[in-house]
């Protein structure tokens, strides 16, 4: 049996086999326009070529399928170009952020999470050598004594270094709906940034705001996360252990969906006064109690550092463990 359009865009994001992807495509795109994503990429004289639609006609369902978050601008040929959410991360983050999406478009997106998702993750483990994200660890408790802290190792300098800077809603929160940590805290830098103002679909805030937002995220106990690239990251997201993509099933599961910073949490036992406040606050019950003093378990830490944020005596730091070729150029 041939395969409708809706699921041919479903193979070409490398989901082949869901049931509910289709019925994501379906719900936010007519037929007419899943078939000009189908032509893309391309101008938009290009792709009316390509689909023998009139050129104003073309423009202008491409301007719609931007604003949806299924198409995004290209610009590689000097003139504007468009082309398909290339894979399930741009698919589901830029729909989700669609001021008009409904209620039902993002209970299915979190009917999906739940489904098929950790089914796919499994296999995009095996797949890929390393993960697409990785841990920022909250620099204060890094020993800078021991070495130099990296641009890459810090959520602040990313931040500092960038030149536009926009702030969205987490849409694993917004889908999930899980717990009650902030909503609005999810950071774009760069072109990511830019492309958020160009969609309406988040707000530009200064350098002060946005460092801002990381330490009220440190203090709630939200895990900095980015891209797992040897150079800043376009995005700062603020993950909590139940409504993140990544997150629950690095948790339960194990997967290697998410890479650790590249720091080790090191609890000072002559300070450590045994509260247990950091037993509390690691997502990845990576701190026991010994003797009456915490200890951490270093196979499972991943380095974020929210154990050291609330820790009364400072008895907490993170060492590098790990050289910087450890993330990726």
């Amino acid at each position: 049996m041939s395969k409708d359009i809706y699921q041919q865009m479903t193979d070409k994001i490398m989901l082949t086999g869901s049931k509910i992807i289709p019925a994501l495509f379906r719900m936010i795109a007519d037929e007419s326009e899943a078939a000009l994503m189908m032509a893309m990429p391309g101008t938009p004289e290009q792709l009316a070529g390509k689909t023998g639609r009139p050129i104003d006609e073309v423009e202008k369902t491409c301007q719609v399928l931007y604003y949806k978050g299924l198409a995004f601008k290209s610009f590689k040929t000097g003139t504007v170009g468009f082309k398909m959410c290339r894979d399930m991360i741009q698919f589901h983050d830029a729909t989700i952020l669609w001021p008009d999406a409904s209620i039902a478009y993002h209970d299915l997106w979190q009917r999906f999470m739940e489904e098929e998702w950790p089914d796919f993750a499994r296999l995009a483990e095996q797949f890929f050598p390393k993960p697409f994200t990785r841990i920022i660890p909250v620099e204060q408790s890094i020993d800078a004594g021991s070495q130099q802290i990296l641009d890459i190792d810090s959520a602040n300098r990313i931040i500092l270094n960038a030149d536009t800077i926009a702030v969205t809603k987490c849409t694993c929160r917004v889908t999930a709906r899980k717990c009650d940590m902030p909503l609005e805290v999810c950071l774009q830098v760069g072109n990511a940034a830019k492309y958020t103002i160009d969609r309406g679909t988040g707000r530009e805030i200064t350098k002060e705001e946005a460092l801002s937002i990381l330490t009220e995220c440190e203090e709630k106990g939200l895990v900095h996360v980015t891209m797992n690239k040897a150079h800043a990251g376009h995005f700062i997201c603020n993950c909590c252990s139940c409504c993140c993509q990544a997150m629950p099933l690095v948790i339960s599961d194990g997967l290697n969906l998410l890479d650790p910073s590249r720091y080790l949490a090191e609890i000072d036992p002559a300070l450590c006064s045994g509260c247990e406040i950091c037993i509390d606050r690691c997502f990845f019950s990576a701190i026991e109690a010994k003797d009456e003093k915490m200890v951490v378990i270093i196979e499972k830490c991943m380095g974020c550092g929210l154990c050291q944020v609330t820790c009364p005596e400072d008895a907490i730091l993170l060492k590098a463990v790990r050289s910087e070729d450890f993330i990726p150029v």
